[in-house]
C-alpha cells in the first residue's frame, strides 16, 4: 500500500524550509531586547546570585523538559544533581544516585557548557545513552544510542486507545537516517554564523522532532539542541532563562503546532512565531525567577546567624522558592505539618518560634486556620 505524502519530509522541497520574514521581525525584537535587558541584567549580580540563579534555571530546565514527554523526575533528585555538577553546597540533598536525573542534567550542561563542541551522531546518541541508562523506556526495551530501526513497523506519534488511535505523525523509515541525519548535522555546523540565532534555535527542534531518529527521547534532546543554539547565540555557557518550563504552560498548542507544521508544505512560519513568543516569555519568566532568587539570597543574608532547625530550613526554602503569594492561603499549621511530615503540635511550636524571632507574621484572620507569611515588602525594600 502506497503512503500517501502527508508529512513534510515527504515534499519535494524537503528539507528547504521556508518563512516569512515579516511575520516574524517583530517577535524577533521583542525576543532581542528581553534577551539583553536579562544578560546585562546578570552581569550586574554578585557571583553567588548568578550561579543560584544558574541552578535553579537548570532544575527547572531538568524537570520541564521530561514533565513536557508525562515523564515526573523527583525534585530532590534533580537539586542534588545539579548542586554536585555546580559546585554548590549538598547539605541535606539526596545523597541516592537517580540515574534518571542525572542524564538529563548530564544532558543539558553538555549541550550548554560545550556548545563550541561539533555535534556529532557519536554525541546524539550518547545523549540517548544519558536518557535511558537501563535500556528501557518505561516497561519497554528500546534501542539505545544508535538510531531507530522501523523493521516491527513504522515509527508513528499516536494518541488513544488501541483499536482507535489517532496517528498524529509518521517518521520517515529508519533506511532514510543516515542520509537525514549526515544532512541534519551539515547544517547544524554551517549556519551557525548564517542565520538569526534564536531562529535557528527553532529551526533546529523543529527539524530534528521531523526526522525522529531516536526510538524515544526525540522531544528532549531537540529542546536539548535548542538550549546548545541559544547558548551559541550568547556565546556563554550558563542558561539564565527555561524555554522548557515556558513550553509546559501551553504543552497543548505546543504539540498542535508540531502537528500541524510537520503536516504542512515546508512553511515554517507559523512554527516559528510560536517558538519566538515561548522564548518571549521564557524571558519574562526569567525576571520573575530572578526577583525570587534575588530576595531568597537576601534573606538568608540577614538570617544566617539565626538559630533553625532542618524542619524550619526546608519549609522557608520552599515559602521562599514559591515566592509572593506563592502559596495558596499562606503557610498554615496543616501545610507546615505536611511538608515536614511532624505532627500538628510541634509545627505549631516551630511556627510560633519564627513569628516570635521575626521571620515570620501572623496574617490577620483565620480563626482556628490561622497562616503565616513572610513581609515581603520588607525583604524586597531592605535598609540601607
Amino acid at each position: 500500500m502506497t503512503q500517501s505524502k502527508s508529512y513534510i519530509w515527504q515534499k519535494p522541497s524537503w528539507p528547504a524550509f521556508k518563512w516569512q520574514d515579516a511575520a516574524l521581525i517583530k517577535l524577533l525584537g521583542d525576543c532581542r531586547f528581553q534577551q539583553g535587558a536579562l544578560l546585562s541584567q546578570m552581569k550586574e549580580l554578585g557571583f553567588d546570585v548568578r550561579q543560584k540563579t544558574r541552578a535553579e534555571i537548570l532544575i527547572q530546565e531538568a524537570m520541564k523538559t521530561s514533565e513536557i514527554e508525562g515523564e515526573r523526575l523527583d525534585p530532590t533528585a534533580v537539586r542534588s544533581s545539579v548542586a554536585r555538577r555546580l559546585g554548590l553546597s549538598t547539605v541535606g540533598l539526596q545523597t541516592t544516585i537517580d540515574q534518571r536525573a542525572e542524564g538529563v542534567v548530564d544532558i543539558l550542561l553538555d549541550a550548554t557548557q560545550n556548545f563550541n563542541q561539533p555535534l556529532t551522531a557519536e554525541r546524539l546518541q550518547g545523549w540517548h545513552a544519558a536518557l535511558f541508562p537501563t535500556g528501557y523506556s518505561g516497561i519497554n526495551k528500546i534501542r539505545v544510542a544508535d538510531w531507530r530501526d522501523d523493521r516491527h513497523g513504522p515509527m508513528r506519534v499516536v494518541s488513544g486507545p488501541i483499536g482507535r488511535a489517532k496517528v498524529h505523525y509518521e517518521a520517515p523509515h529508519s533506511e532514510r537516517l543516515s542520509g537525514e541525519m549526515e544532512q541534519f548535522l551539515r547544517w547544524w555546523s554551517s549556519s551557525r554564523n548564517g542565520m538569526d540565532g534564536i531562529l535557528r534555535a527553532g529551526l533546529g527542534h523543529l527539524w530534528f522532532v521531523a526526522v525522529h531518529p531516536f526510538e524515544d527521547g526525540n522531544g528532549r534532546i531537540a529542546r536539548t539542541l535548542a538550549e546548545m543554539a541559544l547558548s551559541q547565540d550568547e556565546n556563554i555557557t550558563t542558561r539564565y532563562y527555561s524555554l522548557s518550563s515556558q513550553i509546559m504552560t501551553k504543552r497543548d498548542a505546543y504539540y498542535d503546532i508540531l502537528e500541524s507544521t510537520n503536516r504542512g508544505e515546508g512553511d515554517i512560519t507559523g512554527w516559528l512565531q510560536w517558538f519566538l513568543e515561548c522564548m518571549h516569555g521564557a524571558l519574562f519568566r526569567s525576571h520573575e525567577l530572578l526577583t525570587n532568587i534575588t530576595l531568597k539570597h537576601r534573606f538568608w543574608f540577614v538570617h544566617a546567624e539565626t538559630q533553625l532547625n532542618a524542619r524550619q530550613s526546608k519549609v522557608l526554602n520552599r515559602v521562599l522558592d514559591a515566592g509572593p503569594g506563592g502559596f495558596e492561603g499562606g503557610l498554615t499549621n496543616r501545610k507546615y505539618a505536611g511538608m515536614t511530615h511532624t505532627s500538628r503540635a510541634t509545627a505549631q511550636r516551630e511556627l510560633a518560634d519564627l513569628v516570635q524571632k521575626g521571620i515570620l507574621y501572623k496574617k490577620p484572620g483565620g480563626g482556628r486556620s490561622s497562616s503565616y507569611d513572610l513581609d515581603w515588602e520588607a525583604l524586597a525594600s531592605p535598609h540601607e
